[in-house]
């Protein structure tokens, strides 16, 4: 998907909105748990219900790694199933990749050409080599964390050289030396509020991964005014405010209306923003 597809998808669906399929068997519904595959019954019901309000999904491996083969089957499911039954959307692998050269083409092989997703996190922390791999398709994308949420981003993200530039911001500098922002695009936490200023200054026209609206505290208002371009240039976001809304057999339905409240504010924001033409 290029980025100008996404763009118009944003457009068409008035919406940024990712949804982000951490889906833990100790979390959803009791009911699912008799059915052949819980976690793929799950995110079908979860994607049935709120595609029409989201541009993207977002599966984090690690959740389907902690069951082993059968995890890993229901994550290849689940992408299989978006693809062919919503190629409209933008699908995320959460991996947080980032190895030497030869490891790295393996990674990037499973990713785009075995599973189809649209794009892989990656970190950047090994260098230009660690990440190349994964920039050798064309029509995939690269997104590299570069300021992230956790308590933890203290202690090397916000370190500074002897010219005062702090890690991440050498992070978005040296990057675009590997990619545009028609492959690439970054990570940056919502709680970074005034901080997506700085993000701009050096990645003005990229895409945002914005992680951490809902259960984690960000402010999609701060997001907006400090993050968003002339093309949105955010996908942000919301993971258990969305998916575990629900905890009973009717949790599709309510994961339904939670996606819904989000997709309309994000509708006033891009219509604030002159990016969606005023209804007539």
């Amino acid at each position: 998907m290029t980025k100008q597809q996404l763009f118009e998808h944003i457009r068409q669906k008035q919406s940024f909105l990712c949804i982000g399929l951490d889906t833990d068997i100790k979390k959803i519904p009791p009911c699912l748990l008799t059915e052949k595959d819980p976690l793929f019954a799950f995110n079908k019901a979860i994607i049935d219900a709120t595609a029409a309000y989201c541009v993207a999904y977002k599966p984090n491996l690690a959740f389907y790694e902690s069951l082993g083969s059968r995890g890993l089957l229901s994550f290849e499911k689940t992408v299989a199933y978006l693809k062919e039954q919503y190629p409209d959307q933008f699908v995320i692998a959460d991996a947080k990749r980032g190895d030497i050269g030869n490891t790295s083409e393996m990674y990037a092989r499973s990713f785009f050409d075995y599973l189809k997703v649209d794009a892989v996190t990656v970190a950047p922390y090994m260098g230009e080599d660690s990440v190349k791999p994964f920039l050798l398709y064309p029509e995939s994308w690269v997104i590299l964390l570069a300021l992230t949420s956790n308590k933890g981003s203290q202690d090397f993200q916000w370190t500074e050289n002897r010219n005062g530039e702090r890690l991440f911001e050498t992070v978005l500098k040296k990057s675009q030396e590997w990619a545009t922002d028609q492959q690439m695009m970054y990570v940056v936490g919502a709680n970074r509020g005034e901080m997506f200023r700085d993000i701009r200054k050096y990645a003005p026209h990229h895409f945002l991964l914005v992680p951490g609206i809902g259960a984690q505290g960000g402010s999609l208002e701060d997001v907006v005014r400090y993050g968003m371009n002339d093309c949105c240039g955010l996908l942000v976001n919301s993971s258990r405010a969305i998916i575990y809304a629900g905890k009973d057999a009717g949790f599709a339905e309510t994961a339904r209306r939670a996606a819904y409240v989000v997709q309309q504010e994000m509708a006033i924001c891009l219509l604030e923003k002159g990016i969606i033409p005023i209804a007539t």
